[in-house]
């Protein structure tokens, strides 16, 4: 089981925050078929996300989603986590293969790209208005962009550890710990903290050989460690695609597409990018699409829906440039 624990340290002075994520990357390597260098920067992303959750989140509704989007080959990986513990990602190229670094290790930073930008939004339910902060990628490595992202966006220091380790084509170890300086935290305290972390190494190679909070226990030698929760909680890989919505995205095919489905297939296929759940929606659910929307009349983009909020607004301009007018 994939679990969350809170910590501090130095008499309230550092904020511990970390993750066993092995069960749920590998849920989402087998979801999206993903090879080791793919699902690497994925379950990076993934534990990076919760991490963060559990940071800037306050509501337990409200949603932390997390962006990189290099110039690396694997074309960008998303993750969007909550306070819940579920957490659903994936990459726009999970079949991506590369070799190994010098050091052995999986290349992530050159499958992301070192040019780009992170993005972190954090959406607020259920009315709030969603909240974007983005900064150049430094080095497409997640970790080292998520902690300057809290540096710099956050103003909070922090020392950010993201690993995932793969054994014969499966990830055998996944997690991440954020340690965070809070203010009035002692420069001692600190110094010691820098020490701990350079002395630990890799993360996933500390737990292999131990358990996570045996693992923050040597991270925070020396600082009088207090575990807060000593059960965990429990984390998932978990989508919120549904039928439904399913329905929804194949309502943005025009009629004569619909038709075309319904005639040659007999339905339609719909796969959800976030989790890879590959749904059937027949003959009779697409035809209930008909007479309940209103389309543009020059390129048929769909305008509006019955029941479903507007896809555009009044006096807007549709994509063919035609001024959207909708009925009373």
């Amino acid at each position: 089981m994939s679990y969350l624990l809170r910590g501090i340290a130095a008499d309230g002075g550092i904020r511990v925050i970390a993750a066993d994520t092995t069960a749920l990357v590998d849920e989402a390597r087998t979801r999206h078929r993903a090879t080791p260098t793919a699902g690497a920067a994925l379950g990076r992303t993934l534990t990076g996300a919760l991490l963060l959750a559990h940071v800037l989140l306050k509501n337990p509704q409200d949603r932390v989603t997390v962006s990189l989007r290099g110039d690396g080959p694997l074309g960008g990986v998303i993750a969007d986590a909550g306070l819940d513990g579920e957490v659903r990602g994936y990459v726009k190229n999970p079949q991506l293969s590369l070799r190994p670094r010098e050091d052995g290790k999986l290349d992530v930073g050159r499958a992301v790209g070192s040019s780009g930008e992170i993005e972190v939004i954090r959406s607020h339910a259920p009315y709030g208005d969603p909240y974007s902060s983005s900064l150049e990628l430094v080095t497409g490595e997640v970790a080292e962009d998520i902690a300057v992202f809290l540096a710099r966006s956050e103003q909070i220091n922090s020392a950010v550890l993201l690993g995932v380790y793969f054994e014969n084509g499966t990830v055998a170890k996944a997690g991440g710990v954020v340690l965070q300086a809070l203010p009035g935290a002692d420069e001692a305290a600190l110094t010691l903290l820098e020490a701990n972390i350079r002395a630990l190494g890799q993360l996933t190679e500390a737990m292999r050989r131990t358990s996570l909070v045996a693992v923050l226990e040597e991270l925070c030698w020396g600082l009088s460690f207090e575990l807060l929760t000593p059960t965990g909680l429990p984390l998932s890989f978990s989508c919120r695609c549904s039928e439904a919505k399913a329905l929804d995205a194949i309502a943005f095919f025009s009629p004569v597409e619909r038709d075309r489905m319904v005639a040659e297939d007999g339905g339609a296929e719909v796969v959800c990018h976030w989790c890879g759940e590959q749904r059937w929606i027949g003959a009779d659910a697409i035809k209930s699409l008909s007479g309940d929307e209103i389309r543009c009349p020059e390129c048929s983009t769909l305008w509006y829906r019955q029941g479903q909020a507007l896809m555009v607004r009044e006096n807007e301009t549709c994509a063919c440039g035609r001024p959207v007018r909708l009925p009373n």
